[in-house]
């Protein structure tokens, strides 16, 4: 169906409703992210994918979208890339799975530290969760301590019991656990000394991601890294977003703040399941055979090192330096966010509709009249979007985007902003919606 033909107040998607309800009835949440969820999009209006090419997606009701936030930020070259497809194809024809490292491993190995200098070894797993948890432990090992503390203004690190605790999904979780993880404020380097003289001797760990939708105050990074340092703690960089988007070495390779160890992921396959845990040479090596010390159980899945997915994430690596996609990431964003306030400004909505971040990792804020974050502003701003063509839980560019993308997608929202003042001026949005608001993924009730 032509994107540009769809109707707005007629838009429905029923095989996707359809699909949604077998969804449900088969997997917990009707989706293996909750951040996938139907909840997050307006009601019986979440499109089950079909397929997708480039920056395009297609849902089973024959719908093709320009597509945001690909893959949850993980595909950012666009679906199918050739270059990745071809590498993991290789590989599946020579086995993807082998009872003994396979060479592949050294290679994934050499290519990651040279693209990521700052790190002396790395070990590979298939998701970001694993990953931090891995580092969690490590420093909890190196330090013999048992607190962690985590940067509050990040909104995920972990599903594991560590980090999930703290969220309000914190059911099946002992509160010892929960109590062992603590919080510091993102930018506030005196309130994190303060926290770490109250439980002097305490954290293992300071863990962040380095960069948010704001750039890190001016010294920040590096007053962390003597924080961490003064006191005998761990700091990690949970790269999982700023990997690659900020530069090909991430944000500490933007910045030049050298973590003891950082977690890769997202980017860093295209939509292939790696992620990766990389540090100092005498942290990691607790993980492994050629040390006199306690043993650290630091990384060990079936499923690691298949080939394919090195593989993939090397295409990745080599198109990404060659190509120099992160500043065509940047490029992109910057047109995007350009266009989109424009198109906020000219409706009159420009205090309404914000968009933040990072070009290469932009987000929209829905403010409602008196400038609140608005579920119910969000649930009509992505349905009148969706109605055009443009699939955008977020505005993260993929480097698959094109000028005639980002122009579709400035007029939809010029659209959409012209209802969104008509709410405004109505006093609320509630006529203009069909069904219950879309909800926020951590909550604690369903």
């Amino acid at each position: 169906m032509d994107t540009e033909a769809r109707d707005t107040e007629e838009f429905a998607l029923p095989r996707s409703r359809a699909a949604n309800e077998r969804l449900h009835a088969l997997i917990p949440g009707g989706a293996h992210t909750y951040a996938k969820g139907d909840d997050q999009y307006p009601e019986h209006l979440a499109p089950v994918i079909s397929h997708g090419r480039g920056a395009h997606v297609w849902d089973v009701d024959g719908n093709r979208y320009v597509e945001y936030g690909s893959g949850l930020r993980s595909v950012s070259l666009g679906h199918a890339h050739p270059r990745v497809v071809e590498a993991v194809r290789r590989e599946l024809e020579r086995g993807g799975n082998f009872v003994r490292p396979s060479v592949v491993e050294i290679e994934a190995a050499e290519r990651f530290l040279a693209t990521v200098p700052t790190a002396d070894m790395v070990k590979f797993a298939k998701n970001g969760s694993d990953a931090t948890t891995a580092a969690v432990r490590l420093a909890r090992a190196a330090t013999g301590r048992a607190r962690v503390a985590v940067c509050a203004d990040h909104p995920f690190f972990s599903v594991d019991d560590w980090f999930i605790g703290t969220t309000p999904m914190a059911a099946g979780i002992p509160a010892t656990t929960t109590d062992l993880t603590m919080r510091f404020p993102y930018g506030d380097l005196p309130a994190t000394e303060e926290l770490l003289g109250r439980y002097e001797g305490e954290i293992a760990c300071l863990i962040l991601e380095p960069a948010t939708q704001t750039e890190p105050p001016p010294g920040y990074l590096a007053g962390l890294r003597a924080l961490a340092d003064r006191h005998g703690c761990v700091l990690v960089f949970d790269e999982m977003i700023t990997g690659f988007r900020w530069s090909e070495a991430g944000a500490q390779g933007l910045y030049g703040v050298v973590p003891d160890l950082s977690t890769f992921g997202k980017a860093l396959g295209n939509g292939f399941a790696v992620s990766a845990l990389a540090g100092r040479r005498e942290l990691m090596e607790r993980g492994g055979l050629r040390h006199s010390g306690e043993r650290v159980f630091l990384l060990s899945t079936t499923h690691g090192a298949e080939t394919h997915a090195l593989a993939a994430a090397m295409a990745v690596q080599r198109v990404y330096t060659e190509e120099g996609v992160t500043a065509r990431l940047h490029a992109l964003g910057e047109r995007l966010a350009t266009g989109v306030r424009e198109a906020a400004a000219a409706m009159g909505v420009a205090d309404h509709v914000v968009v933040r971040g990072r070009a290469s990792n932009l987000v929209f804020a829905t403010l409602d009249a008196d400038g609140r974050p608005s579920q119910e502003y969000r649930t009509l701003f992505l349905h009148r979007l969706l109605a055009g063509g443009v699939l955008a839980p977020s505005f993260v560019v993929s480097s698959a985007l094109d000028d005639a993308d980002v122009e579709h997608t400035v007029d939809v929202v010029a659209q959409a902003c012209a209802v969104y003042r008509k709410a405004l001026d109505a006093g609320g949005p509630a006529p203009w919606l069909t069904g219950r608001p879309v909800k926020p993924v951590f909550r604690r009730l369903a």
